[in-house]
């Protein structure tokens, strides 16, 4: 028997894709054209093809300002998903601490971007600070208003601190998932707390870590309101991410060329990286 289709539907789909050409279509091919146009005021256009793109991926400032975004999120990845698994594997799976861990684990998910900036920025000053006092008081020299490794240190602990709690609460919902009868196969067994860990929650927390992983790697890799508030891309250029450094190039210097193809390098960049991300985890999680 054939199937009658009914294409009706799309006309509900209609105002998504409208919306979604509104506000992603039309700016990306407005940064398009400025990517290959020199402009000079009262909108007189000049075409200059690639000259923006090489003046980019030439640029020993570019390749500084994408070093140091690299190392951040192979930082913030390195620590927040082992600590988000270890965290939610001391959570509770039962009674009434449940509630209190999972709305304490979502409260800094609901906290803004740059009140996360503000309120860090006051919490690390070494002067009136809680973080930056302890710290100066342990003997231990930090001000991360004029020195690097310390403004790093400040940056990463934010952002570690803003969002393990999203890699625990993924990390929960696949170990919740688990059924009673493996944990009780594996206590039969004779089975260790790590041979449990290795053999029945892991893979069973493969396809969250994935998704949690991949959250964290494009979210980190495109931040800018946080470590902006935080430290303003200082001190120097220390903690000035690709991100940072595309804002003042089109916004300080209103260099809107080099600005435009940047963040087409840097979309284009995001994208691949992501999608090698996820197809290498996805085949490693088919072939396991």
């Amino acid at each position: 028997m054939d199937k009658t289709w009914n294409n009706k539907a799309w006309f509900m789909v209609l105002p998504v894709l409208v919306l979604v050409a509104f506000n992603a279509i039309i700016p990306l091919m407005t940064v398009v054209n400025y990517s290959v146009q020199e402009t000079f005021g009262n909108n007189l256009f000049f075409f200059e093809g690639v000259k923006w793109f090489q003046e980019v991926l030439n640029s020993p400032r570019f390749h500084a300002s994408l070093l140091r975004q690299f190392a951040f999120t192979g930082l913030i990845l390195l620590i927040e998903v082992p600590l988000g698994v270890a965290v939610a594997l001391a959570m509770p799976r039962s009674g009434p601490w449940v509630a209190v861990c999972l709305v304490l684990m979502s409260l800094p998910l609901l906290i803004p971007w740059n009140v996360v900036g503000a309120m860090w920025n006051i919490f690390a000053l070494p002067d009136i600070g809680l973080l930056g006092y302890v710290i100066n008081a342990m003997g231990i020299s930090y001000n991360f208003t004029s020195q690097p490794l310390s403004a790093w240190f400040t940056v990463v602990l934010m952002d570690v601190w803003h969002w393990t709690s999203l890699v625990v609460l993924l990390a929960y919902a696949g170990l919740v998932s688990i059924p009673d009868a493996y944990y009780q196969a594996a206590k039969i067994d004779g089975a260790s707390r790590w041979s449990v860990f290795r053999f029945i929650q892991l893979p069973k927390m493969k396809r969250v870590l994935t998704i949690a992983m991949l959250l964290r790697f494009m979210d980190s890799f495109m931040v800018y309101t946080e470590p902006f508030v935080l430290t303003g891309g200082g001190p120097g250029n220390a903690t000035t991410f690709l991100s940072i450094d595309l804002v003042k190039a089109a916004l300080g210097e209103f260099n809107l060329g080099i600005a435009a193809a940047m963040s087409i390098i840097y979309f284009l960049m995001t994208l691949l990286v992501s999608w090698l991300f996820y197809t290498l985890m996805t085949q490693s999680e088919a072939e396991g």
